[in-house]
């Protein structure tokens, strides 16, 4: 099969696009490429470096399935410049589904976020509660999805709210928790955590890649939605406390600005038979034994709002 993938040189893409090539798909990515691409060559994949509002570059002849991870992605990046976000996030979102509509692309998969529910107090989060999104970035994904979610009459669209995603990746983040936390213990010794009762929920980035590819091989069976992406609800403090004792760092605690808690339920996506294989903590004993082999060192592309304010973010 052929697939499209905007934002393919990301975090998750760049997971994601390996093992659809290992599948023996062929696979096309368009990515800006704010943070470079680290994507080998393979000869069936095809890069393209461009922006996605170039609408008149993206062809979807003979793509069967369109995965949309193209976005400014989270809270900070987004406020860098909020008129942008929403060129990227909506206008540029709704005008490729347009174009993969118009040439018949039958299935579409957009990444949307587990952050557009904003504050909730229900233990269970489910995708039937009310989305009321807080800051600039939850409210892009939450008109995004609505305007994807149209045109489920015209293709099968499955919009994906995944929690924050951790572990290894080419195209690697270093500020995101898991992420963050470990490789300060592994090259500080030392945890700063703020707060830390907060619970969010976490999903480690080889299974929101299986997630993809599970949604590809039973889109004949899984109805058009919304679907949330969270395996593991756990506490900064946890997370905290099994990184210390992999690596015997020291935690100091801190006050947060930010006491949030919030759960995600995903029982509708485990009933179609999707079965998450890691963890937490597998995240964190793979990121310390890639920076003990050499293979993980600190890059200012790792950060993502600090390198696109260094770079002038437009």
């Amino acid at each position: 099969m052929k697939f499209l993938i905007t934002g393919g040189c990301g975090y998750k893409g760049s997971v994601l696009v390996p093992k659809l090539l290992d599948l023996g798909h062929e696979v096309i990515v368009h990515d800006i490429q704010w943070f470079g691409s680290f994507l080998k060559n393979h000869p069936r994949l095809t890069v393209h470096k461009s922006d996605i509002r170039e609408i008149d570059k993206i062809n979807f002849e003979g793509v069967s399935t369109f995965i949309h991870l193209a976005n400014v992605a989270n809270d900070p990046s987004v406020e860098l410049n909020p008129l942008s976000s929403w060129e990227i996030n909506v206008l540029a979102s709704q005008q490729i589904l347009e174009k993969a509509i118009k040439q018949k692309v039958p299935h579409i998969i957009f990444a949307s976020s587990g952050s557009v529910y904003g504050v909730k107090k229900e233990d269970k989060v489910t995708e039937d509660l009310d989305l009321v999104p807080i800051s600039t970035y939850n409210k892009t994904k939450m008109v995004a999805e609505r305007v994807f979610l149209s045109y489920s009459d015209k293709a099968k669209i499955h919009c994906l709210r995944p929690a924050t995603v951790c572990g290894l990746s080419p195209r690697m983040r270093l500020d995101v928790a898991v992420n963050l936390l470990t490789f300060q213990a592994i090259s500080k010794k030392q945890i700063t955590v703020l707060g830390g009762d907060q619970v969010r929920p976490n999903i480690h980035i080889d299974d929101i890649a299986d997630l993809y590819i599970h949604l590809i091989n039973n889109k004949d069976t899984i109805d058009s939605g919304c679907f949330n992406a969270g395996f593991e609800n756990i506490s900064i403090k946890e997370i905290a406390n099994l990184i210390q004792r992999k690596t015997n760092c020291s935690i100091e605690i801190k006050p947060s600005n930010d006491p949030r808690s919030y759960r995600q339920d995903s029982t509708k996506i485990l009933k179609t038979g999707f079965k998450p294989k890691k963890n937490v903590e597998k995240a964190i004993t793979e990121i310390i034994e890639a920076f003990n082999k050499g293979l993980l060192q600190d890059n200012p592309a790792w950060h993502t709002v600090k390198f696109m304010q260094k770079n002038n973010f437009k």
